[in-house]
């Protein structure tokens, strides 16, 4: 029995760490093919909610009843042959009363479903603000938020805290109701019983025995009403783990898709239309055509639909109208893969990934060889500030890029855009963010990854984009003017004219305010990485800073694993 005993426990950790992991695996696999709209949409706390907690509840609820269900389920069966044998006639009563006392457990899901939705709800709130803190930490500590964030927080957890307690109310009562319906059973029991003796209809052994068994039928399902609330709780997990899954992705592959060939002449815009909203067009009958290794700069005003204009070419969002058409193909009809392979995006800010300035390089091209590497460290003026580290390429950069600077973080961006070497490349505002001296060497590793190549830019600042073939003034979603920078600057009362007047007149005031990104965090004081984040000077004279490069790094990364 020991050695049984054992093998089961074993068995039953296994099987459901198995069925864990592959339900994981296949949540994990449906999130990453989401397209950006589902996650406009979702919270950071849902998805760990949905995607994790979901899979542990659903496996964990029903392993750990399992075992005993079955046991409970194959000796009910036993015994209620048992009681037959020693008399049908207390046998009927028995089962008429054990069905009374088990009828309420039908009724559970009834009656925790909207809780545990409530509960959910909560608990995905919990898991946001935690993932808020962390994130937002700096903003909490300048506003002095704390005790705002604390009240925040405790709300929640008095929220999920009633919940639990009203989930407790209404399934509480089904254990004590069916140690009441039994014990009428087992009084009638007796009292047919011992009639039926006395009639000699049945022996007092067929009488002992009867009750025996029917103690051991009755006694275990006393408390199985706890069992069956966690049972419910996992099926209503897995209820929403299916809707997961069999939730249809918004962008996809057609059937007949094919792979998109080298680009050749041009990319087309055609009339197109695009909404967020039904009924509210974002961009309306935007027409374009970019002809390969042309260098096409979008302006205009903030929120006038330049960056969901870029979106729509890697199909991160997918038009309502019109179409994209890649050489006269239109990229639905082409696999994502390919498309997206043929597009490199830089961002404003950036995403690395927790591990190290390798690791984030080569996600741009996995089988990159060490030459591939150091040319790109080149183009993207990393080379100098790489060979500071104390543990070069290598070095740890810690969550989302934590221990660089803003313009560390873009030039490693642009690193990882020269390794992947599509002929597209997006630009985003990737210098908005910066100071004058970062920019300046943003924008000479910008103007490296842009050679050969067909571009999109998006710049507020005006300086960046004067070289451009041509430049698009995109506002309130619609293409007001397009040509080249002086073509547009001859346009009386244009647009382009207007924005670049406005800015250049207030540019030398706000050039000689401007100060180094990092100048409120001295290195020698930097709370979060002292030294690795001072910023550099251009590439022909990188400062004395970054070669000593923070000599306390290999104990910053280590506190910081």
């Amino acid at each position: 029995q020991g050695i049984l005993n054992y093998t089961a426990s074993y068995l039953s950790v296994w099987v459901g760490g198995k069925l864990t992991m592959s339900l994981k695996k296949r949540l994990y696999e449906k999130l990453v093919c989401f397209n950006p709209a589902y996650f406009d949409k979702s919270t950071s706390g849902e998805i760990i909610f949905r995607y994790n907690n979901d899979a542990d509840l659903a496996c964990a609820g029903l392993l750990s009843n399992l075992k005993n269900f079955i046991t409970r389920i194959f000796s009910s069966i036993a015994l209620i042959g048992v009681l037959f044998y020693n008399s049908w006639q207390l046998s009927i009563v028995a089962i008429i009363i054990l069905f009374v006392a088990v009828a309420p457990l039908t009724r559970v899901k009834h009656l925790i479903k909207s809780l545990v939705t409530k509960n959910a709800v909560s608990i995905t709130a919990l898991n946001t603000t935690y993932n808020e803190t962390f994130s937002g930490n700096k903003t909490i500590c300048s506003y002095n938020l704390e005790e705002y964030q604390k009240r925040k927080f405790f709300d929640l957890l008095e929220s999920v805290f009633e919940l639990t307690v009203a989930m407790t109310r209404r399934t509480a009562w089904l254990s004590p109701f069916m140690h009441f319906v039994i014990s009428i059973g087992l009084g009638l029991a007796v009292a047919l019983g011992s009639w039926l003796i006395v009639n000699g209809t049945i022996t007092s052994g067929n009488f002992v025995s009867f009750i025996t068994a029917l103690l051991m039928l009755y006694t275990p399902l006393k408390n199985i009403s706890g069992n069956v609330v966690a049972v419910q709780h996992s099926f209503m997990a897995i209820e929403r783990i299916f809707d997961l899954l069999d939730a249809p992705l918004p962008i996809c592959n057609k059937c007949d898709a094919r792979d998109l060939p080298d680009i050749r002449e041009s990319i087309v815009f055609d009339d197109v239309v695009f909404e967020y909203v039904p009924g509210r067009p974002v961009l309306k009958n935007i027409h374009l055509e970019v002809h390969v290794g042309e260098t096409l700069a979008l302006v205009g005003n903030s929120g006038g639909g330049k960056s969901t204009l870029v979106s729509l070419l890697p199909r991160f969002y997918d038009i309502s109208g019109g179409s994209i058409k890649i050489d006269g193909t239109d990229i639905r009809d082409v696999t994502l893969q390919s498309l997206r392979r043929n597009i490199a995006v830089v961002f404003q800010d950036n995403f690395l990934f927790t591990g190290t300035i390798r690791e984030n390089i080569l996600l741009g091209n996995p089988n990159a060889t060490e030459a591939d590497i150091a040319r790109a460290l080149e183009c993207a003026y990393l080379t100098d500030f790489v060979n500071s580290l104390p543990q070069g390429i290598d070095t740890e950069i810690g969550e989302r890029g934590v221990l660089l600077s803003g313009g560390q973080k873009q030039r490693v961006a642009i690193a990882r855009a020269f390794l992947k070497q599509a002929p597209v490349v997006v630009l985003d505002e990737a210098t908005s963010a910066l100071d004058n001296k970062s920019e300046e060497i943003v924008q000479q590793a910008i103007d490296n990854l842009m050679k050969d190549k067909t571009v999109f830019v998006i710049a507020h600042r005006l300086s960046t984009i004067k070289n451009a073939n041509r430049i698009a003034v995109i506002n309130e979603g619609q293409l007001a003017e397009l040509g080249t920078h002086e073509e547009l600057m001859a346009l009386e009362n244009g647009q382009y004219r207007r924005l670049y007047e406005m800015q250049f007149k207030t540019q030398p005031t706000a050039d000689t305010a401007d100060e180094p990104e990092e100048e409120s965090f001295p290195p020698e004081e930097s709370p979060s990485a002292p030294g690795i984040r001072q910023e550099t000077s251009p590439p022909e004279a990188e400062p004395a800073g970054e070669k000593n490069m923070l000599s306390g790094l290999e104990q910053k990364a280590g506190n910081f694993i």
